[in-house]
């Protein structure tokens, strides 16, 4: 459970317990509890937002390009501060070349089998990505479990930071849907190939599959999804707030799963399929 979310869980007048006996509790150091992250400079939500939009637009556009479209449009940047802002959203642009995905040392790597796959049954592959969605103040990372027939989105989850305890937890809540896929596929990122995400796929007797350095287009199911949530939602909503960016998620993935058609699955919803 991220430090967020156990922050989230303090009742401030609760009639039983104290604030630092939840503390306890959760295990959250107290200090925690009333530090509160300042918020980005006006001018860099600006850019962040920028970065956002024509990322969405144009996914291919590397560190440089967006440097020189920022500076189209009016702003004094460098390549360096783009890279750090692209960094910190967790974006990078979509093409092939070496080294886009790197995880930590220590953390073991696995190969992709799944491309020349004929994916013909639900529950065969699942695959999780991260993406950045923009607030008012900054960003939250968004990660989401997929399966790969249906498009059907079996669990979602935010955090403020990017580690690797929301995308596990995310992970737990797909399983409680009851099935297991035979495959799972992530990028090579560090939250998907530390040894608590990939031991609890292997306590479920699941493969492992990592997409090929340079290849984000191996997850092309899961990159789709960000573009809809951000096409149909995010820019559309414009969140200013967590909570609210949490509640406009949560609605848009139940219309997403129930309600809207995907020409790829013949004009059906991910739910009829995948159920």
């Amino acid at each position: 459970m991220s430090v967020e979310t156990k922050r989230q869980l303090i009742e401030e007048n609760h009639p039983q317990l104290s604030g630092r006996r939840q503390c306890v509790l959760l295990r959250l150091p107290r200090a925690s509890l009333y530090y509160h992250p300042q918020g980005e400079s006006p001018e860099h939500v600006q850019l962040m937002r920028l970065l956002d939009e024509q990322y969405t637009a144009t996914p291919f556009y590397g560190v440089r390009r967006m440097s020189a479209w920022l500076r189209s449009q009016g702003h004094v940047v460098n390549h360096k501060r783009v890279a750090r802002l692209m960094q910190q959203m967790g974006i990078a642009a979509i093409y092939a070349k070496p080294q886009l995905s790197q995880a930590s040392a220590g953390h073991t790597m696995y190969p992709y089998l799944v491309r020349g796959v004929k994916i013909a049954r639900v529950n065969h592959v699942w695959s999780s990505a991260i993406t950045s969605i923009r607030l008012h103040q900054g960003c939250v990372s968004l990660v989401a479990v997929m399966d790969w027939l249906s498009r059907y989105v079996l669990s979602w989850a935010l955090s403020v930071t990017l580690d690797g305890q929301f995308c596990r937890e995310a992970l737990l809540q797909a399983l409680r849907h009851g099935a297991r896929p035979e495959i799972f596929n992530t990028d090579q990122g560090v939250q998907f190939t530390s040894s608590d995400f990939t031991e609890l796929l292997k306590h479920e007797g699941i493969q492992i599959r990592m997409d090929g350095r340079g290849r984000a287009l191996d997850n092309v199911f899961v990159e789709r999804l960000w573009r809809s949530v951000k096409y149909e939602e995010v820019s559309l909503k414009d969140y200013t707030s967590v909570r609210e960016a949490r509640q406009g998620l949560g609605e848009y993935f139940m219309f997403y799963n129930h309600k809207r058609l995907h020409q790829a699955l013949g004009y059906q919803t991910p739910a009829a399929v995948y159920y």
